[in-house]
């Protein structure tokens, strides 16, 4: 095996590793610490029956084990530690002392308006709309409001069919599976479709029904380009009525973008060398001037990746590559990144 295949695997080994832990906590964030594994039954011996076992006996279902609500405090905290949004990270505060008044209201009999949490995200890709609907679910789950928490995300393939009355049953399973959390329909504008035969309406009609019948335990939060969605939410009384809570996700600025770079080589353990800096700096202006094609923070990560396959090629040409070696990103990776520097 040469050096270079010895760096590839070295490298592969880091991100696999990280990749490992990574859905380790994601898993546990979102549906609590794993069961520990059940004892092998003895040999030869009768098992004892199970809770499970004996429901299916009897033909009844067994409760579904909920992960417990995370403490309000931790999850604020994971909002303020998020870059820029100052303007959501606002209105998110306000919804939660909202949602706690209007809960001390009716432990006080007195009179409550009707609580409304539905919700419309706009903005340009990778603004953080879909990471905010993930975050909003938990939220709730920790205010009491939702029972269960999680984020349920699809789009229009995940909803129409392409028959008459499939679509109402593909979108009901959808919300069952929602029940409890927050359902997130990224690109809702799509389901306005303009032909006869489009199935759009069908999947709409469903969501405003189970949104009336399931007002205590399911939000819906519709998202996409900010006029797109304005047109969207105007085309129907139903969700006009149902609506009426608007966040906006502006751009980020370049600084801002620069603060996601650094974040992720601290999540992944590289360091930026400080020359390499500048010219970090300059690769995210030059790539975002067109923020909608340029995606944010998306966009962010995807140079972040241009860089590390730089980073990458250059160690694989060297003799010895130290720990030093696999975590600096110098200033030649990113001019290799940008197109800057031929490869020899």
């Amino acid at each position: 095996m040469d050096q270079k295949d010895k760096i590839i695997l070295q490298q592969l080994d880091v991100i696999r590793t990280m990749t490992e832990n990574g859905l380790k906590r994601m898993n546990t964030d979102f549906w609590g610490a794993p069961a520990a594994p059940a004892a092998p039954a003895a040999p030869k011996a009768e098992a004892p029956k199970t809770r499970a076992a004996d429901a299916k006996e009897k033909e009844e279902p067994v409760a579904e084990e909920l992960p417990p609500p995370e403490k309000l405090e931790d999850l604020l905290a994971e909002l303020d530690g998020y870059i820029g949004l100052e303007i959501i990270k606002e209105e998110v505060r306000s919804l939660i002392n909202m949602v706690k008044v209007y809960k001390l209201r009716r432990e006080h009999d007195l009179p409550t308006a009707d609580l409304s949490l539905h919700m419309v995200f706009s903005g340009n890709p990778g603004t953080g709309k879909t990471m905010m609907a993930r975050l909003m679910s938990r939220i709730y789950h920790s205010l009491g409001i939702l029972s269960k928490g999680q984020l349920v995300e699809v789009d229009r393939s995940g909803l129409v069919a392409g028959y008459v009355g499939q679509t109402a049953i593909k979108t009901r399973k959808v919300i069952d599976k929602a029940m409890g959390g927050v359902l997130f329909i990224d690109e809702a504008y799509a389901l306005n479709g303009k032909s006869e035969n489009d199935f759009g309406q069908e999947a709409i009609d469903t969501i405003l029904k189970a949104m009336e019948d399931h007002r205590d335990d399911l939000v819906v939060i519709v998202a996409g380009y900010t006029e797109l969605m304005e047109d969207f939410v105007h085309s129907n009384p139903g969700l006009e009525s149902r609506f009426n809570r608007f966040m906006y996700f502006p751009d980020y600025s370049v600084d801002e973008m620069m603060g996601i770079f650094d974040m992720r080589c601290r999540g992944s353990c590289y360091e930026l060398a400080e020359d390499a800096r500048p010219l970090v700096r300059d690769y995210i202006a030059e790539e975002s001037a067109d923020q909608e094609s340029f995606g944010n923070g998306r966009g962010v990560r995807n140079l972040f990746e241009n860089i590390i396959v730089a980073q990458n090629n250059r160690l694989a040409k060297l003799e010895t590559v130290t720990r030093e070696d696999l975590m600096k990103i110098t200033a030649d990776d990113i001019l290799h990144a940008r197109g800057k520097i031929d490869e020899e």
